[in-house]
């Protein structure tokens, strides 16, 4: 089992050498209803920035004019119940969805199951974050045997024990003798449960894919980032790696890229961060990589 520290990603990889916006992948964001629509379109406009192709907004009927007024270079299409995003998800350009961010539980509950079982591109890859994971913590193990092996999972310290439970109370656990049990045997376990990628956000963020494969992203010392812990930035991050999946990255790297990518545009900005500047840092932090 492989365990890195993640250092800066491949500039070659992030960088568009050729080929046309349908070359770069077209990725799909989930929006919830009026009023609720904030979260996916950060989302959106974080993988719009890091270089997918397209970038669309599934949107409700009731959501719809509240988003046209806010969108430019995004695009819109109407998706009110399942089987609106069935139909649109049947078209295989759309090779990455985004599902999560201000979604709403209900909604959640009602198209998740649309987008892991959607006909089309076996095994889309697809990032489930904020409710899309809150909404299954009754009832995670059938949310587990619907999952599969090019999902990302993003969550903070109470989604992942609302979804891991048992693994969570072991993480909490003070030994009296011998290794802790750390945030890394506790994603790897997570991962393996539920065999996809696992991000557990935090200053230490550990990602790890289910054969075992872990990554650690620290934001600390130089590193810190400590303006991040502002509403909205998880949703770029969500963003940032549905970007990358739609780009062809694998999912490990997809995770741990964006990471790398989020902290590094937090730092640039630096003090007075919001969520909408990060995106905006992008280009900057490309452009220092070389890409």
């Amino acid at each position: 089992m492989t365990l890195v520290l993640m250092e800066q990603p491949d500039a070659l990889r992030l960088s568009k050498t050729g080929g046309h916006k349908y070359g770069h992948g077209h990725a799909v964001v989930v929006t919830g209803g009026a009023g609720r629509t904030g979260a996916a379109r950060l989302a959106a406009r974080g993988a719009l920035r890091i270089g997918a192709g397209l970038v669309t907004l599934a949107v409700p009927g009731s959501a719809q004019m509240e988003v046209a007024g806010a969108i430019t270079a995004l695009m819109l299409r109407r998706a009110d119940d399942g089987g609106g995003l069935d139909a649109l998800l049947r078209d295989d350009r759309l090779n990455a969805v985004c599902l999560g961010p201000g979604l709403g539980l209900d909604r959640a509950r009602d198209l998740v199951p649309v987008v892991l079982g959607s006909t089309g591109l076996t095994a889309r890859p697809t990032v489930l974050d904020a409710d899309a994971l809150t909404a299954f913590g009754d009832e995670p193990d059938a949310f587990f045997d619907a999952l599969h092996d090019s999902c990302v999972l993003t969550p903070h310290g109470g989604e992942f024990a609302r979804l891991f439970p048992a693994i969570a109370a072991d993480l909490a656990v003070t030994p009296d003798h011998g290794p802790a049990y750390s945030r890394v045997d506790a994603v790897r376990a997570a991962a393996a449960l539920a065999g996809c990628v696992v991000l557990l956000k935090g200053p230490d963020t550990v990602i790890a894919a289910p054969d075992g494969r872990c990554v650690i992203h620290s934001a600390a010392y130089d590193r810190a980032a400590p303006w991040l812990a502002t509403a909205g930035s998880g949703d770029v991050l969500a963003g940032l790696i549905t970007g990358l999946l739609a780009r062809g990255l694998p999912p490990i790297e997809a995770a741990g890229s964006g990471a790398w990518l989020h902290v590094e545009c937090a730092r640039a900005f630096g003090p007075g961060l919001i969520a909408e500047d990060l995106p905006e840092m992008i280009p900057s932090v490309l452009r220092t990589l070389g890409s």
